[in-house]
């Protein structure tokens, strides 16, 4: 099973990865992620509530902001009203991996290194790149070459992509837009593994399901 959040949690944790992060938790909620935070020494929160930064936590779901943050060897905690919430709630699957553009082609690659007989693809929120992604995956997991500009075609036409190309939405900077949009960015998959009360997410490379 993949759950995809493109915009912008699962690109967060993508560039968190890619930076030096050992690994990403998610939550589903923020006292949740307050609470976790508080154990684990030197630990980072990135946290949203309805798409807006949450008072007290510096960082918001912004891939923006965890470029700029010293994430080596840290762990980064997050909590989105999309794909954190999802994800936490999937209580059952062979294999699971949170998905976006920037590790498409690479958690393709890792779900067909583990041979199953079907692959479920969830789109964290009704939104148009969340379909493109998974329409993206679908296409490369059959074989195919999919036209990713085309496919994102009705997020660049839609009143959500404008707010968020006009610098006004608090914690979205347009920056976000240009760094969760590129396919492919990393080489890794990002597969999730359950604990007590949150899933652990670590990159792994061609279908390495030990992460």
């Amino acid at each position: 099973m993949v759950v995809i959040d493109v915009l912008r949690s699962f690109t967060v944790s993508a560039y968190a990865l890619a930076g030096g992060a050992r690994e990403c938790l998610l939550v589903a909620t923020t006292a949740e992620a307050r609470a976790l935070h508080k154990k684990i020494r030197g630990s980072l929160i990135c946290a949203e509530e309805d798409a807006l930064p949450v008072p007290g936590i510096p960082i918001s779901n912004s891939p923006t902001q965890i470029k700029a943050a010293d994430l080596k060897d840290r762990v980064l905690i997050q909590r989105s009203s999309a794909g954190t919430t999802v994800m936490s709630a999937v209580r059952s699957a062979d294999q699971l991996y949170a998905a976006s553009l920037v590790v498409a082609r690479a958690t393709a690659r890792a779900c067909l290194a583990g041979q199953p007989p079907a692959v479920t693809l969830i789109a964290s929120a009704d939104h148009p790149e969340d379909h493109a992604c998974a329409s993206y995956i679908e296409g490369l997991l059959r074989g195919e070459e999919p036209d990713p500009v085309a496919l994102l075609q009705p997020l660049r036409e839609s009143a959500r992509f404008a707010r968020a190309l006009s610098g006004t939405w608090p914690g979205f900077p347009p920056t976000d837009l240009d760094l969760a949009l590129v396919p492919d960015r990393f080489d890794f998959a990002m597969p999730a593994q359950r604990h007590d009360n949150y899933l652990r997410l670590t990159a792994s490379v061609a279908g390495d399901r030990n992460g």
